[in-house]
C-alpha cells in the first residue's frame, strides 16, 4: 500500500515536470534525479497529503529530489531520531533540499544542539553545512549557547577556504553576528571585507547582497528606522 502511494505521487511529480526547470536546477547544483517541478506544485500536493511520517520515509528513501523536498514537508519531527536524521543529511548532496530539511525539520527539532555539535566536526560537508545554520540560529536567539570570539576566530581563518556550499552558511553566522551583536559588528564587518566571500555574487534589483558586510549595515540600517 505504501509502495503504491510512493508510485503514485511520483507519476503526478513527473507529469508536472518541465525540462527547462529541470536543467535550471542541474546548473545550480542538482543531479538528474529530479523532473524539474515547481516549488509551489510540490507544496499544493503536501497540503492534500498533510502529515504522513510513514509516507515521508518512503519518499526520502527514493533519492528522488521532488519527492525529498515533499517529505521534508510531511515528516513529523517528533518521531524522527538523531541518528535519523543525520544519515538523512548525509544521504544528500544538494544543498537546496538540506536546507528544506533544516527549515521544516530541523530548525525546531527538540535536540538540535545536540547535532550542532556532533556535525560541527564532522567529515560530512552537509552536516557541516547545517550545523553553522543552527549556529546562526543560536546567535540570533539563543546567543549565551556560542563563543562569539571563537566563532569569529573560525570563520576568519577557514570560511576563505571552505567549499562553496559551506562558506554559504558560515557566512550567515557572519552577518547575523554583525547584525545582532553591536560590540562584534566592526570586526565581522573587518572579517567579510577581507575575505570577500560571496562579494560578487549577482543580486536582483531589490535584493540584499550576501555579502556580509553590505548584508549587515542594510539590516542595521532597516532596524534603526
Amino acid at each position: 500500500m505504501l509502495s503504491q502511494k510512493v508510485n503514485t505521487i511520483l507519476h503526478e511529480l513527473e507529469s508536472l515536470g518541465n525540462e527547462k526547470l529541470k536543467t535550471q536546477n542541474i546548473k545550480r547544483g542538482a543531479g538528474h534525479n529530479q523532473f524539474g517541478v515547481k516549488m509551489g506544485d510540490i507544496r499544493k500536493i503536501a497540503g492534500k497529503i498533510k502529515k504522513d511520517h510513514a509516507l515521508g520515509l518512503a519518499l526520502w528513501e527514493t533519492n528522488q529530489m521532488e519527492a525529498r523536498f515533499l517529505a521534508c514537508l510531511i515528516l513529523d519531527p517528533k518521531l524522527l531520531s538523531n541518528k535519523e536524521l543525520t544519515a538523512m543529511v548525509s544521504s544528500e548532496n544538494y544543498a537546496y533540499v538540506v536546507d528544506w530539511l533544516y527549515n521544516y525539520i530541523i530548525k525546531d527539532y527538540a535536540d538540535k544542539q545536540t547535532l550542532r555539535t556532533e556535525w560541527f566536526t564532522a567529515d560530512n560537508l552537509m552536516l557541516q553545512r547545517l550545523a553553522w545554520s543552527l549556529i546562526s540560529g543560536n546567535v540570533t536567539r539563543k546567543p549565551d549557547l556560542e563563543n562569539i570570539p571563537e566563532l569569529l576566530n573560525t570563520i576568519e581563518n577557514e570560511m576563505g577556504q571552505a567549499p562553496y556550499d559551506l562558506q554559504w552558511t558560515m557566512n550567515t553566522a557572519l552577518a547575523q553576528i554583525g547584525i545582532k551583536h553591536p560590540e562584534f559588528r566592526e570586526r565581522a564587518l573587518t572579517i567579510g571585507h577581507k575575505l570577500g566571500v560571496l562579494k560578487d555574487y549577482p543580486v536582483s534589483k531589490g535584493c540584499t547582497s550576501p555579502f556580509a558586510p553590505i548584508w549587515i549595515e542594510e539590516m542595521v540600517k532597516r532596524e534603526s528606522n
